[in-house]
C-alpha cells in the first residue's frame, strides 16, 4: 500500500488484508492515531476495526494520510444542551437576532423626544444623534 501526504510525498506500506485501519495506523503512526487521517477513494476511515480486504484495498492501492492538529479535532464538538423554552421551531433567538431591532427602538426613542421636546436637546446632542442614526443605518444595512 502505498500512504501519500499533503506534501506529495509517499511511503510504501506493508500490511495484510486482514489487518484493521486501526493497525495500519498504529504501525506506521505510533502515538499520533488519533492525529492522522486516512483517506482512500475520496472516503474518510473512520472505522478502526475494519479490514483492509473489505474496504477493497490492495496491492498498490493508494492511501491519502492527513495529519490534524490536535486529537480534539477528530471528534467536533456537540453544542452544549439548553434549556426547553417555548421557541417556534426555525425561529433561533438569541441576543444577537434582537440587537439591531432594539436599537431602532432605542434611535426611534431619541428622535421623538428630540423632536417633541426640543428644549432638551442642545446642538452637540443633536448632532450626535444624527451621526449615531447614520452609523446604525449603514450597520444595519451591512449586516442584511
Amino acid at each position: 500500500i502505498r500512504l501519500k501526504f499533503l506534501n506529495d510525498t509517499e511511503e510504501v506500506a506493508v500490511a495484510r488484508p486482514e489487518d484493521t485501519v486501526g493497525i495500519l495506523k498504529s504501525k506506521y503512526f505510533p502515538g499520533q492515531e488519533s492525529q492522522m487521517k486516512l483517506i482512500y477513494r475520496g472516503q474518510l476511515l473512520q472505522d478502526q476495526a475494519r479490514t483492509l480486504r473489505s474496504l477493497r484495498i490492495t496491492d498498490n492501492c493508494v492511501i491519502h494520510c492527513h495529519r490534524s492538529r490536535g486529537a480534539t479535532a477528530a471528534t467536533p464538538a456537540l453544542p452544549e444542551p439548553g434549556p426547553a423554552g417555548p421557541t417556534a421551531p426555525g425561529l433561533p433567538l438569541g441576543g444577537g437576532t434582537l440587537m439591531v431591532p432594539t436599537v431602532m427602538v432605542v434611535l426611534a426613542l431619541g428622535w421623538y423626544f428630540r423632536i417633541n421636546y426640543r428644549q432638551l436637546f442642545t446642538a452637540p446632542a443633536t448632532v450626535s444623534l444624527i451621526g449615531v442614526t447614520v452609523l446604525v443605518t449603514f450597520l444595519a444595512f451591512g449586516v442584511y
